[in-house]
């Protein structure tokens, strides 16, 4: 079965309201056996715009993926980070095995 990611492309515009969201975010996705492949790091833009900030959580699939973003509980979870950052956020299909 083919792995589930997100992939977050962001400016932090508030330090603290987003390690707040952070602080609750991490142990959500530990819960659904989330991990993160890419947390920040060097990077270079060779087309288009880009955000300072880059992540990418893998998921055991495209459907846990999808259900971890659109349950309640991170729904509370991302209220958090509003205001905090400005975003873009993509839940894609990797390759199947």
């Amino acid at each position: 079965m083919a792995k589930g990611y997100w992939i977050v492309h962001m400016t932090v515009l508030e330090q603290d309201a987003y390690r707040s969201y952070v602080k609750a975010a991490r142990p959500f996705l530990a819960d659904r056996g989330a991990r993160f492949l890419v947390v920040g790091g060097q990077y270079e833009a060779v087309e288009g715009a880009a955000q300072p900030r880059h992540i990418v959580i893998e998921f055991d699939s495209y459907d846990a993926a999808r259900d971890a973003y659109h349950s309640p509980e991170y729904a509370e979870i991302r209220k958090l980070r509003e205001g905090a950052c400005d975003a873009d956020i993509l839940i894609v299909e990797g390759l199947s095995a």
